[in-house]
């Protein structure tokens, strides 16, 4: 699913100016977002063949055209209709966007001649100009590429270079037209941030007024004008910091006219459940409806091992489970949800097309288009560090909006092997006493994920001079900014002492705790 016509001009037209970025394939094509919007500025991301509607939509402030995979000079590689640059609107090429920009405007683009130029480079400014203005003589930057400019066009000259790269940055100023050979969003380029807040604020002059206060009084509005006096929503809530962001923020736009529905499929962390109601229904006065589907999940899912099953068996029990709650709100026809921008994001393959890089938009799988409902997605083109902000904004509690991510199938994922209560008390219990002592003493702010995970392998122990034969219980410990990449963390030595004798003392069924030492990839966060 891609976003429609409509969708895309209804999300621009409430922005107009911005910075509207083109996506070539890059695998960084988020990360310019980001750091285009940690400045305050407004930006979006579109694909080459929608371009002329984003920018009719839009109307930006600035383009920025990002790298890619292909090389220009390909019959079938990734383009777009070179009128974008009459507009006069600055212009940014990034990589593989620089060569476009030379081929499109006479130069030539060819094979580096040392075959590329990967990693940490040394970058000389030769003409810093305005794009490069703080940017020190010699830098460190991050490159990655195959081609290179051979010959610029008419009108540009050299602003960088390094010892392969005849023309790592250059300009056309009097077109405003810019390009960096190197990448400029990612934290390798130490001086990256200056260049683009250099080429945003400076040169195209961008509004940066996109701050969480904006934000929430914009989306308020928004969604009382889409749902009307009288109009009511449904949306299910899990607990996560999406969907319980969006509630609070349709809340303060409706009021009363918002019913939640929490599904309690039993595969929750300890306290899940009875920490919703206390906030959503005691605190925040949310017409909430818990539905108690413990024994249907755990029903369905008895006997089966394989994790694949086990993701489609939860999805589709969600998916019914909610439509007949939702049937009984008959008087709701708005269907709210914590849709995010990075889910509905179109990217480039790297053969040029467009495609759709879109996920489940609630916490296990996609709810059924015949619920006849119109979508009310509030967060839709924010990203998760902006809906963590909009949550601080609202004054929801931190412990739900710094908590750690928790997977959609819950503790079906980190109980490998078949599903029973019997499995899933212990390991409930376990991950609560890492929770806990993890986050008494502050950890968990450097932290992504910390969890425990039930292993269907019985280990001998010894208690009390009595011989045991138990399950044993993994703990898991990653870093990471994006969950695309993670590293395994080693908690102090007396945390995780105190972590497995805990567990082994206080927990029935478990008498051994192992660590997981692997970092993605090669592994997966998740076991499952």
């Amino acid at each position: 699913m891609s976003e429609t016509h409509q969708d895309a001009r209804g999300s621009a037209e409430e922005h107009h100016g911005g910075v509207l970025i083109v996506d070539f394939g890059t695998q960084y094509c988020q990360l310019i977002a980001r750091r285009v919007r940690e400045m305050g500025v407004y930006s979006r991301i579109t694909v080459p063949d929608r371009m002329g509607m984003m920018l009719e939509a839009m109307q930006p402030q600035a383009i920025i055209l990002s790298g890619g995979p292909r090389s220009v000079y390909e019959q079938d590689a990734p383009t777009l209709d070179p009128a974008v640059l009459e507009r006069g609107v600055p212009v940014l090429g990034i990589c593989y966007g620089l060569q476009w920009l030379t081929q499109t405007l006479g130069g030539r683009v060819e094979p580096a001649s040392a075959g590329g130029e990967y990693g940490r480079t040394e970058m000389e400014v030769v003409d810093p100009q305005v794009l490069l203005d703080g940017v020190d003589l010699r830098s460190t930057v991050w490159m990655s590429h195959g081609d290179q400019v051979a010959a610029l066009p008419d009108g540009f000259q050299v602003l960088a270079r390094s010892e392969p790269c005849p023309v790592a940055a250059a300009a056309d100023t009097a077109r405003r037209i810019y390009g960096l050979q190197f990448h400029p969003e990612v934290t390798h380029s130490a001086q990256g941030e200056r260049v683009l807040r250099n080429f945003v604020l400076r040169i195209a002059g961008c509004r940066d007024d996109w701050h969480p206060g904006n934000i929430v009084d914009d989306k308020v509005r928004r969604v009382r004008e889409q749902v009307g006096e009288a109009g009511e929503v449904v949306l299910g809530l899990s607990g996560g910091v999406d969907s319980s962001v969006a509630a609070v923020l349709i809340h303060r736009a409706i009021g009363e006219r918002l019913h939640c529905v929490f599904v309690d499929n039993g595969l929750l962390r300890k306290g899940e459940r009875e920490g919703v109601e206390a906030l959503f229904r005691d605190e925040y006065h949310i017409d909430l409806h818990v539905v108690d589907a413990r024994k249907r999940f755990l029903d369905e899912l008895a006997g089966v091992e394989d994790p694949e099953r086990k993701r489609k068996i939860i999805g589709r029990v969600f998916v019914d489970v909610f439509r007949e709650k939702a049937r009984e709100l008959n008087s709701a026809k708005f269907l709210g949800q914590g849709t995010l921008y990075p889910d509905v994001i179109e990217s480039v393959a790297a053969h040029g097309g467009a495609t759709a890089t879109i996920k489940s938009h609630h916490n296990v799988g996609g709810l059924p288009e015949d619920l006849d409902m119109e979508l009310v997605e509030p967060l839709r083109d924010l990203f998760k560090d902006e809906v963590r902000a909009i949550g601080r904004e609202l004054g929801l509690p931190s412990s739900l909006i710094d908590r750690q991510p928790f997977p959609g199938p819950g503790l079906a994922v980190r109980c490998l092997g078949a599903i029973t209560e019997e499995r899933l008390a212990p390991l409930r219990e376990a991950d609560a006493i890492v929770r806990e002592e993890v986050e008494s003493r502050g950890l968990h702010q450097n932290l992504w994920q910390y969890f425990a995970v039930s292993l269907p392998v019985q280990s001998v122990g010894v208690m009390g001079d009595q011989r045991t034969y138990e399950n044993a219980c993994v703990i898991r410990v990653v870093s990471s900014t994006d969950a695309m990449t993670a590293d395994w963390e080693l908690l102090p030595v007396d945390v995780l002492r105190r972590i497995s004798n805990r567990i082994i003392n206080e927990v029935r069924g478990l008498n051994r705790v192992c660590l997981d030492i692997s970092s993605k990839p090669p592994a997966t966060i998740e076991w499952e």
